[in-house]
């Protein structure tokens, strides 16, 4: 299939999605008939209060879960008819994870931790450095490509975080409320670099968060309620106003 045609069709189509969970007795309803359309290229924040569905829904977005009804479509294939080595497949090439604890490997320099998932995918020792080494001065910290995460900020971390996740030329780049462990200012810049990045290589990015300050440069907010996307006016605490 051509890339225009790749390009005009939703990255991510998903139908009636739903899924509980058991917690002891309690059926806890995570997704509620999720009605959802992701185009290739956009920058998309999932926010809402803690427990309101967000993590379940990257998850889904990620091929790590499956929905217990619903339909799901990735790149044109209908994630149900996947094995699970596809999906790990999928996850290797199209997919990149960004996490609010980082998952560094500490005993990795950075340049090695961007260099791993390239390597995994068979890349010459070589051609990983100087992808790695690339990635990293993109995210504006080529010069700490030594130093092993205990001796890097959170925001450093987090920005070998996505040198990482892009180093592959995946897709789509799944950010977990990747602030959640940075203070305030250095969250917003961790913001602004992925909105960069997503404008100028045209990767799909979603990320959750809780904070709504996150928002205000975020062409497309999907904000989740109790498991379903909100229609009205609610708060930041998640009542309906």
């Amino acid at each position: 299939m051509d890339s225009s045609a790749s390009l005009s069709r939703p990255l991510f189509v998903l139908a009636g999605v739903e899924r509980t969970f058991l917690l002891g007795q309690t059926r806890i309803h995570a997704l509620r008939g999720i009605d959802l359309e992701i185009m290739p290229g956009e920058f998309l924040a999932v926010w809402g209060p803690s427990g309101s569905g967000k993590s379940t829904l990257m998850n889904m977005l990620g091929l790590i879960d499956a929905p217990d009804a619903g339909r799901i479509v990735f790149d044109g294939e209908e994630v149900a008819a996947l094995s699970d080595d596809a999906k790990s497949d999928r996850r290797s090439r199209k997919i990149g994870f960004v996490f609010q604890n980082f998952n560094l490997v500490p005993v990795l320099s950075a340049l090695e931790n961007v260099m791993l998932p390239l390597q995994l995918q068979g890349k010459a020792k070589d051609e990983a450095a100087a992808r790695a080494l690339e990635w990293l001065d993109k995210v504006g910290i080529a010069a700490l490509r030594a130093f092993r995460p205990d001796h890097l900020s959170g925001g450093q971390r987090q920005r070998v975080a996505i040198a990482r996740a892009l180093a592959a030329h995946p897709r789509l780049i799944i950010a977990d409320e990747p602030t959640a462990n940075l203070d305030s200012q250095t969250g917003h810049e961790v913001i602004d670099l992925m909105e960069k990045l997503n404008e100028e290589t045209g990767v799909t990015c979603v990320f959750t968060t809780h904070d709504p300050r996150l928002l205000d440069r975020v062409p497309r907010q999907l904000r989740l309620i109790d498991g379903q996307i909100a229609v009205g006016n609610y708060g930041n605490d998640g009542v309906k106003k």
